[in-house]
């Protein structure tokens, strides 16, 4: 454990341009506050309906909007109380971008306050009339809003990017007609002051226990124009894939690499004595302290002494913590592939790496395992490069120092075209004609500089061994199809059976190898047989798992006969003896390859040790 430290000094606030986190009153207030508002997200989806409230996740704030019209203004024939009003006032400033009157944060926060929101700097004074907010101009264009809004999650992967789909496009006249009508009594006096949110403040569920609150910057469909290159990301489908992929096995000392708004550290905080963040931006920082020390009774840090439980740190990639070890690392980093003809000024802090290439991912893989206690992990979302008429797990394969256990899965590739669609969209660069060509074609370019035909996106863990002399295993493989989620518990129980089988691949020279071991059919496996019309025997036969990675395996007439005499009652070699009886084939080859043929139906998880 480290030395306690009993503050964040060197992080004594600090950015002017982030949320303020120096005034422990202010945030329990504010805590207090959005708790009695039921801010939460089973309350949010309670308040706007589950229509509104998934549409909403999707980027299209016009259902939400209109709902928290009516609740604001009394919504009539609707039965919403004054209650109902207050707890539309947080999803309107922060979720939709909204502007509010003064008298309306004053009932909805009577703890903290409107100086109190001001002084936290999570509010900013407007000119702007309620009816003139950016969601509602967003309203009364949803057909550009619905094409052009970028996902929520600016780093999420592309297959997270590609999930959306297109926006709903609600009618705008309707929208722009009932918010007219209420402009009059919402703002009862012409020099009536107006505020508007500074930054994002979004509810966020967690395994963590308890209800959350997680700040970031307004994302491009709160605030119009271009995400500026300093941005903070919130809660994105990226961050939500890696979280919902760690393993989540108690540590003592685990790591948050490039945190971002602090998402990955709030989970870490659940099974980890110790959580070190680090990012190379002082604005992200920022973020994360104001995220942590807000949530701190939850995330159970003493926000007197947060040093006891989190250490703050800035700076790139593993400069920050050398020299240091750590049982777990966590990293959703800017992998993002960037063309380099734009100047560090024009790069994304939250998702480009500033290297070339996929340099930033291949960094990462390599120097990780340096900075891991003996048996210590680490994973992390990438990119890589396919060159073109190769493997796509060729190129990364050569990532993965010797000694090393790996596990690579593949979850999307993109072309070059459809990678320059994704993350131009992501930071609303379409909205500018001539820059948006510009780039495309600078992506494009640099691509082609590398003979790249393809880009894949996709999850990496690293081990390092316990001992020098343990039996390393490099694994890379292409899961494109739904998997369960989280896949985390999934992908530890897998983690599990390798290691179970590596220990009797040890122990094979001396007689105990699987063969002694009694093995049963997982739950969720069914099997299925296909044959021709008149066909006296199956040409087919498919085991499938319902749940975890829902692998379907092809199993030839013997497996497919071993697998269905798995019920505990007898041994591995004993099936496999009889089936050499029964085939009429007595060789020990036969056996060796059918229960090597059986090891890969544990490792997969379709056949389970007994207990």
């Amino acid at each position: 454990m480290p030395a306690e430290a009993p503050a964040w000094p060197e992080f004594d606030d600090e950015v002017e341009s982030a949320p303020s986190s120096s005034d422990l009153a202010a945030l329990t207030a504010l805590a207090a506050d959005l708790t009695a508002l039921d801010y939460t997200v089973d309350g949010v989806e309670a308040l706007l309906g589950a229509a509104a409230y998934a549409a909403l996740g999707r980027d299209q704030l016009v259902p939400a909007l209109l709902a928290c019209r009516r609740l604001a203004d009394g919504g009539s024939g609707s039965g919403a109380t004054a209650g109902d009003a207050a707890r539309a006032v947080p999803v309107l400033l922060w979720l939709l971008g909204e502007t509010v009157t003064e008298q309306e944060l004053g009932q909805a926060f009577p703890g903290s306050g409107v100086a109190g929101l001001e002084q936290l700097r999570l509010i900013e004074r407007t000119t702007d009339s309620p009816a003139e907010g950016p969601a509602d101009s967003a309203a009364n264009s949803a057909g550009d809003s619905a094409a052009n809004s970028p996902a929520d999650s600016a780093a999420e992967g592309p297959a997270d990017s590609a999930e959306g789909g297109a926006a709903e496009n609600t009618a705008a006249p309707a929208v722009t007609e009932h918010v007219t009508e209420h402009v009059t009594e919402r703002v009862a006096a012409a020099d009536a002051r107006c505020w508007r949110a500074a930054v994002e403040l979004r509810p966020y569920g967690s395994d963590v226990g308890g209800n959350l609150w997680v700040a970031s910057d307004l994302g491009s469909e709160q605030r119009p124009g271009p995400l500026p290159h300093d941005h903070v990301l919130g809660i994105g489908g990226a961050s939500l894939t890696l979280a919902q992929t760690v393993m989540r096995t108690p540590v003592d000392r685990a790591l948050d690499l490039g945190t971002g708004c602090g998402i990955q550290a709030f989970h870490l905080l659940a099974h980890a004595g110790h959580v070190t963040v680090t990012d190379i931006s002082d604005r992200a920082l920022a973020f994360a302290r104001f995220n942590l020390l807000l949530n701190a009774p939850a995330l159970g840090i003493d926000p007197v002494r947060p040093g006891r439980r989190v250490s703050l740190r800035l700076g790139s990639l593993l400069e920050p913590v050398r020299g240091e070890e750590f049982d777990l690392v966590v990293s959703n980093p800017p992998f993002v592939i960037t063309p380099r003809t734009g100047g560090p000024g024009q790069a994304y802090t939250y998702r480009d790496g500033g290297l070339a290439g996929d340099a930033i991912v291949s960094t990462l893989v390599r120097e990780l395992p340096g900075i891991l206690a003996p048996g210590g992990a680490a994973q992390l979302l990438g990119n890589w490069e396919i060159s073109e008429g190769t493997p796509w797990d060729r190129r990364i394969r050569g990532f993965v120092p010797p000694g090393v256990d790996a596990w690579i899965i593949q979850r999307e590739q993109l072309t070059p075209m459809q990678y320059a669609e994704t993350w131009l969209r992501d930071a609303a660069e379409n909205r500018d004609r001539e820059g948006y060509m510009a780039s495309f074609a600078a992506y494009l370019a640099d691509f082609a500089g590398r003979d790249v035909e393809g880009i894949g996106f996709g999850s990496v863990w690293l081990r390092r061994p316990r001992h020098p002399s343990d039996l390393v295993r490099v694994t890379l493989e292409e899961i494109t199809h739904d998997i369960e989620q989280p896949v985390g518990p999934h992908l530890a129980a897998a983690i599990g059976r390798s290691d179970w089988l590596a220990a009797h691949t040890e122990q094979a020279a001396s007689g105990i190898g699987i063969a002694d071991e009694f093995l049963l059919v997982a739950e969720d496996v069914t099997e299925e047989r296909h044959q021709r019309p008149g066909a006296e025997h199956p040409g087919v036969i498919l085991l499938r798992q319902g749940a975890g990675l829902r692998r379907t395996s092809l199993l030839s007439t013997e497996l497919a006969g071993f697998a269905s005499a798995c019920d505990g009652d007898l041994t591995a070699g004993q099936i496999a003896g009889a089936l050499a009886m029964l085939l009429d084939r007595p060789d020990a080859a036969f056996t060796s390859e059918l229960l090597l043929d059986v090891e890969q139906l544990v490792r997969e998880g379709f056949l389970l040790p007994a207990p």
